[in-house]
């Protein structure tokens, strides 16, 4: 006959043992929930337009690869990945910025730099929204894995191309604009010359908005010594965004006459332009508050090319 196992002990040592190791747990869970908002503001939850910034371009080549039909399998993978590869990469930059940011008013109280979270948390974190980021892709095929690897060199070493290249802003715009090509990847299972030549516009795009968002940092990175495209522009800032604009613009043009686009892709291209002239009315005197908000207002032009895409399939669909 089987001996029964014996039952967990009940002593004394096992009680304190027990309750030892249920308060270790209850305070580890305490201090995640204390930091996690910590956590949230380092990944930038609490300022969701780079994610949008990042997110048009994304869904104006899955529409387009897609004859405006992407899956919806598709449609949640590049969104989710998208707003995580987002925070990966404000980690990252975070962690790489840490020593120059407590010199700059605007990032002086960010969570590394102002010592609330350490510096391989940061690290941690960003290693693992790319893991996730990276799983969700294991049902596409290899060229879009494949892809993902070179977005995920460019995002991440991004930030430590302001110590030495004269207009970071054009790298990162191929770190934001990466979702393009991978699209085009997942789809069509090749990248054709028009998932490239949209990638191009949204280099110019980011060197608009992003030396918009330059511009309000302009006299403290003057000070640290950081390379921006607002330093290099100087006196010509103004005239480069808007050029920018236009070279974004046109190069939509293109893309519109090539595919044959109707009457409601026009009419969101010409809102997307309006909203560029409107930048140029905000950032033409230079003023710190105006220049951000021209920055934040990119969501609209992003949003109205978008919305002319999207639009023009649903009524050839109809």
């Amino acid at each position: 006959m089987r001996r029964a196992l014996p039952g967990p002990r009940q002593g004394p040592r096992a009680v304190a043992y027990n309750s030892a190791i249920l308060f270790a747990r209850s305070l580890a869970g305490s201090i995640m929930f204390a930091r996690l908002p910590l956590y949230l503001r380092l990944v930038r939850m609490d300022k969701p337009i780079g994610s949008l910034l990042l997110l048009w371009p994304t869904l104006n080549a899955l529409w387009i690869a897609s004859d405006g039909r992407p899956s919806l399998s598709l449609l949640v993978i590049f969104t989710v990945g998208t707003i995580l590869m987002r925070s990966a990469g404000c980690a990252i930059n975070d962690y790489a910025d840490r020593d120059f940011d407590r010199h700059v008013k605007r990032t002086a109280e960010r969570p590394i730099t102002s010592g609330r979270i350490r510096a391989w948390e940061a690290i941690a974190i960003a290693a693992a929204l790319a893991l996730v980021s990276f799983l969700l892709i294991l049902p596409l095929n290899a060229l879009t894995k494949q892809l993902s690897v070179v977005a995920l060199f460019v995002a991440g070493s991004y930030p430590f191309t302001k110590r030495f290249f004269a207009i970071p802003q054009a790298y990162l715009g191929i770190a934001f604009g990466f979702g393009i090509p991978m699209a085009f990847a997942a789809i069509q299972d090749q990248v054709p010359t028009l998932g490239w030549v949209m990638l191009i516009a949204n280099v110019f795009w980011s060197v608009a908005y992003d030396t918009e968002y330059a511009m309000v940092d302009r006299d403290d990175d003057i000070k640290i010594g950081i390379r921006t495209s607002a330093l290099t522009f100087g006196r010509y800032d103004v005239l480069a965004i808007m050029l920018c604009y236009a070279v974004t613009l046109g190069i939509y043009v293109g893309v519109g006459v090539m595919l044959g686009f109707g009457l409601l892709y026009w009419l969101g291209w010409a809102a997307a332009a309006g909203c560029a002239v409107y930048h140029y009315t905000l950032i033409r005197g230079r003023e710190r508050m105006a220049c951000f908000a021209a920055f934040r207002h990119n969501n609209w032009l992003g949003g109205a090319l978008f919305a002319g895409i999207a639009a023009h399939y649903a009524a050839a669909a109809m």
